[in-house]
């Protein structure tokens, strides 16, 4: 007759399970883990607020690119209802006339809490001037930018 298997002692917790509660605890924290890298920094304003843009949201048609931008600010903002911290636009840049439409903008006391300020979303959004001083102007000189062509090839060294 085999032996008996010996049994956990109460309350602990049996191998396959503890690998599945960590399993289960590496997917749940995925998502916060993919969304801290999908922003890319590409420059600052004028006042060194940090400007990033979420590289998988822009999209080219004819001279006009489509991007979500995210300001944080350096210091907060104090207004009436409390500390502004960042924003958030989703914006056109026309790159051909140096132009800008903001379609959403969300400006927040908490980004990582999920506090808003104020949410806009024209009707009908219409493009205006770019200020180099703010996020629209940092954006369009990255978004509208040509990458650098590459370096030309070493010419042969002749004998």
């Amino acid at each position: 007759m085999p032996a008996p298997r010996p049994r956990a002692a109460a309350g602990a917790v049996a191998p396959p399970l503890l690998v599945a509660v960590l399993a289960a605890a590496t997917v749940a924290l995925a998502p916060a883990t993919a969304s801290a890298q999908r922003w890319r920094e590409i420059g600052r304003t004028s006042t060194g607020n940090t400007v990033y843009i979420d590289p998988a949201s822009v999209t080219r048609r004819d001279s006009i690119v489509t991007a979500t931008v995210r300001v944080v600010y350096a210091k907060p903002t104090d207004t009436p209802k409390g500390p502004i911290t960042g924003s958030r636009s989703v914006a056109m840049f026309n790159c051909a006339r140096q132009t800008v439409a903001v379609r959403e903008n969300i400006i927040w006391h908490d980004e990582r809490r999920g506090t808003i300020y104020e949410k806009r979303t024209p009707r009908q959004p219409g493009f205006g001037p770019v200020f180099s001083s703010n996020f629209s102007g940092v954006a369009l000189a990255h978004l509208c930018t040509p990458p650098a062509a590459a370096a030309p090839a070493a010419p042969a060294r002749r004998p």
